[in-house]
């Protein structure tokens, strides 16, 4: 979650293989396998266009680029969904949502590292709608190419929502027809809406929602959706929202990561104090089994962003409010050991392109 007050893309070949949909890439794993060619990039901004306030990354597909912003609406501070032409910056459109209120956030001081407010959450795209999980718990369906607004889901007033300090920052994650989104009363805490009606298919859960985003995956042939809530991991059946397995994990105060698939381990990091832990995902005649594989408390802190995993080992920025300092390093997955580690990143951003990891620092340094 980084502020955004430009948005800036970096001149690259014309045609782009391959869209970036929502927050974790094509295939959730925050890696695209069409590599890029060092020589053909410059450091200079094909276009720049003012993103007035926001934690929202980008989502890419068909040539628009996505992503939230506050502006102000009839009088009104709002968030607001737009849409703007990849190749040339042009908006194409802007659809507002609820009143820009939050309980976080601050002045925009470098001393004080709060850069401002702003929405927390990444639209996702699917087809031709796009799905926008806002700050105050409605989900949202809108039409890709207009933006014209279809369903609307209100989790906080329709499903006795439980908010968290700072508001949501999860994006939803669409698998199977079925919409996955956290934060409703006892007993649905986990919703799966389907994509096109917006009715709710099943609601499950009695647990209370982090700020970290669910993670799609297949494990052992079996496609399912994992939750980082606040009392641990729970994986679900997108489609019926049958709990395939669970494990206890540590909440202290927010935990913004997703967790991370690679094979069948499965690996959750958080800020404040909690640290890093492995598990492997068995698969028996009864189900699914967790074996535990490691644990560091207070080490590996993946603070706000999620490391990507590349031939069994760890991508990303592991600190915590090291502003401007924190390291983006390699760790090794089935042993927690750090097999690299490079200064001055800060709780920034990596994903990888091809063989090369692009990464972003927390003062918008690529």
């Amino acid at each position: 979650m980084l502020t955004l007050s430009l948005t800036l893309v970096l001149a690259l070949p014309a045609t782009l293989e391959h869209d970036w949909p929502q927050v974790t890439g094509p295939n959730g794993d925050r890696m695209v396998a069409t590599g890029i060619n060092p020589s053909n990039l410059t450091a200079e901004a094909a276009w720049r266009v003012p993103t007035n306030l926001g934690f929202s990354s980008f989502a890419i597909a068909d040539g628009r680029a996505l992503t939230m912003v506050v502006r102000d609406v009839e009088g009104v501070q709002r968030e607001c969904c737009v849409a703007l032409d990849v190749a040339s910056g042009r908006e194409l459109w802007a659809q507002p949502f609820g009143p820009a209120a939050y309980d976080g956030g601050g002045g925009a001081g470098a001393s004080d590292n709060k850069g401002g407010d702003g929405p927390r959450t990444t639209p996702v795209i699917v087809g031709d709608r796009v799905y926008v999980y806002d700050a105050h718990l409605v989900l949202h369906s809108l039409d890709a190419k207009s933006g014209k607004p279809g369903w609307q889901v209100d989790v906080l007033n329709d499903h006795e929502g439980r908010q968290i300090k700072w508001q949501n920052a999860s994006a939803p994650v669409v698998a199977q027809g079925i919409v996955l989104v956290a934060g409703g009363g006892e007993g649905q805490t986990m919703l799966g809406v389907d994509a096109r009606t917006g009715a709710v298919k099943w609601a499950h859960g009695d647990d209370k929602i982090t700020h970290a985003t669910p993670t799609p995956c297949t494990l052992h042939g079996r496609e399912q959706v994992i939750f980082y809530l606040m009392q641990g991991l729970t994986s679900v059946d997108p489609k019926t929202g049958e709990v395939l397995w669970s494990l206890p994990y540590d909440f202290r105060t927010s935990s913004a990561a997703s967790p991370v698939v690679h094979g069948d381990i499965v690996y959750v990091s958080a800020g404040y104090g909690v640290g890093a832990g492995a598990w492997r995902i068995n698969k028996t005649d009864a189900g699914f089994e967790t074996e535990f594989l490691w644990r560091q408390r207070n080490k590996l802190q993946n603070h706000w962003s999620t490391p990507f995993c590349k031939d069994g080992h760890l991508y990303g920025m592991f600190s915590f409010k090291k502003y401007g300092e924190g390291p983006l390093m390699c760790v090794e997955l089935a042993t927690g050991e750090t097999r690299w580690s490079a200064d001055g990143f800060g709780p920034g951003n990596a994903i990888l392109v091809g063989d090369h990891v692009i990464a972003l620092s927390d003062t918008g340094e690529v």
